[in-house]
């Protein structure tokens, strides 16, 4: 393999790479989005609902943090 070819390769790879991280993030957005999305459909009977709610989720992205790291 020449020079020529692995730079060729390297910026594939790079590219591939790139796009597989865009994906990625992409789909964790549209994940957490949908979960603020339900709380903004809610019609809460008070601020205590609503809090309880934005809890919930942010006890769902906390694990799933603790998820990734140990990964």
């Amino acid at each position: 393999m020449n020079t020529d070819d692995r730079t060729a390769f390297m910026k594939e790879v790079q590219t591939r790479f790139e796009k597989k991280i865009k994906e990625n993030e992409i789909s964790v957005l549209e994940h957490w989005k949908e979960q603020l999305d339900k709380i903004l459909a809610m019609k809460p009977d008070g601020i205590a609902s609503l809090q309880l709610q934005i809890k919930k989720t942010s006890e769902m992205m906390g694990n799933r943090i603790k998820i990734l790291k140990k990964a």
